[in-house]
């Protein structure tokens, strides 16, 4: 793991150098969002493929109505029956899930790179990159005891704390009306359990991101604001 992080951790620098003559105390900052954004290039065909699998969900609906009809007083079989469907359909109900999956790896290794304070017996040269006034593996906590939120630090996880409400408030509405115009019939929560439950605070997820946000290190919250924003204009692009 120390070697695999030693190596991330040169790639990050590798970035940061290139970037540093448009942005230079902040070029570490620029090489996060930069290193999101290629990995959200590389799963953007799992996303394109999930897309095309909630279509195709939706043209199940018909299908899934008629099983309901004739499985509605037994869910053991009407659940085996929906399954069936999409396994000759070869429609995955949880195709959608992949690109966030795939995304994580990425994320803990930023969490542990700016949480560590040596890589491979060596200090860590990139604790000492900021966005701005806000250290790279600091803290909100860190922040707020330097200065409190109006404070140089404090006002960088403001931005953040904004962006991120942006972006939800933008995810929320979208997905709200997506649900009115293609709502989830009764009884579908069979088909995967819990999806039903799932589907109810589905619209909520994106303001979770402010306690992610809050509580790991900003070069790790970064990644996570970046890729939530990608992913808000990503799925307004391919579920239009």
């Amino acid at each position: 793991m120390s070697t695999f992080l030693s190596a991330f951790a040169g790639l990050v620098e590798r970035l940061a150098d290139l970037l540093q003559p448009l942005f230079h105390a902040s070029s570490a900052a620029a090489a996060i969002v930069l290193f999101t954004a290629l990995v959200r290039l590389l799963v953007h065909p799992l996303s394109r493929a999930a897309a095309r699998g909630q279509q195709a969900r939706a043209q199940l609906q018909p299908k899934i109505a008629e099983l309901r009809k004739k499985y509605g007083k037994n869910p053991e079989k009407l659940n085996k029956a929906v399954l069936e469907l999409h396994a000759e359909e070869r429609v995955s109900p949880l195709s959608g899930c992949l690109p966030s999956l795939l995304q994580m790896p990425a994320f803990f290794l930023l969490y542990h790179l700016f949480s560590s304070t040596t890589i491979g017996g060596e200090s860590n040269g990139l604790l000492a990159h900021t966005l701005l006034a806000a250290p790279l593996g600091g803290r909100w906590a860190d922040a707020l005891g330097d200065g409190g939120p109006f404070g140089a630090a404090g006002l960088v996880y403001l931005g953040l704390f904004a962006l991120v409400v942006a972006v939800a408030t933008f995810t929320y509405r979208r997905t709200k009306r997506m649900s009115a115009a293609n709502p989830v019939p009764a009884g579908d929560g069979t088909q995967v359990p819990g999806l039903g439950a799932v589907a109810k605070v589905m619209p909520f997820f994106s303001y979770f991101t402010l306690v992610t946000v809050a509580v790991v290190p900003l070069a790790a919250a970064l990644y996570v604001v970046t890729s939530a924003t990608w992913s808000a204009v990503e799925r307004a692009v391919l579920y239009r």
